[in-house]
Parts: C-alpha cells; sequence; structure tokens
C-alpha cells in the first residue's frame, strides 16, 4: 500500500479524533443524545466539534483525489506529497479551529484544498 493510502485512512480517523477532543472532560456528557450535547456546547469544545464536521466534509474530495490519482497513474511522488500535506495541513487546520486562530485555520483549509485540487491536477 501506498503512503498516500495510508493518509486516507489517517484523514478518515480525524473527525473522531476531533470528536474526542470535543467530548473530552466535559460535564454531564450523555451517549444518549451526542449530536444534541455537542450542539449545546461552547468555547473551544463547539469549535473541535465544527472541526470534527469540516473534516468528514473535506473526506470525500480528499480520498477520491488519491484514488483517482492513483488510478490514472499520476507520479507516485507527487501524490505522497500531496497527501501528506493535505494530512499536515488539516491537524493544523483542526488545531487552529480549536485554538480560535481563525486566519491561520482558513490558510490551512485553503492549502488542504489547493492539495485536493493538486491531486486531480497530477491525474490529468
Amino acid at each position: 500500500m501506498t503512503i498516500a493510502y495510508w493518509t486516507v485512512l489517517v484523514a478518515a480517523i480525524l473527525p473522531i479524533v476531533f470528536a474526542g477532543v470535543a467530548k473530552a472532560g466535559g460535564e454531564r456528557f450523555s451517549n444518549r443524545a451526542p449530536r444534541e450535547w455537542l450542539e449545546n456546547q461552547a468555547g473551544w469544545r463547539r469549535r473541535a466539534h465544527w472541526a470534527q464536521q469540516n473534516s468528514y466534509e473535506a473526506f470525500a474530495p480528499f480520498a477520491a483525489g488519491v484514488i483517482i490519482a492513483h488510478q490514472l497513474d499520476a507520479t507516485q511522488s507527487t501524490i505522497n506529497a500531496l497527501a501528506l500535506s493535505f494530512v499536515a495541513l488539516r491537524i493544523i487546520y483542526g488545531i487552529c479551529y480549536i485554538g480560535d486562530w481563525h486566519l491561520l485555520r482558513s490558510l490551512c483549509w485553503v492549502g488542504g484544498f489547493l492539495c485536493v485540487i493538486g491531486l486531480f491536477i497530477a491525474a490529468a
């Protein structure tokens, strides 16, 4: 399996990590209605939840880009570099979201999106 394929697994796990951060140490967390509980949080817990949601949204285009780039025989080193960059930027994105560093968060989001576009261009 290539490095890029492994990054797809990491990207799939990131939302779960952010959900765990959102729930960590929370008072009266109820697993009977976790979505309701998360929506009622404030501050860094709420931002961690939002990072989780955005990570789910970013996953599908990224995974598709990696798979398509592989299927169309793009250069493996390019696929790996873009995939690793995407995951690194998404990790920093989540940290910035939780920390409320909105400008850096937005730059990381754009960088990650450019990695996805790069995967499709590499496949062309």
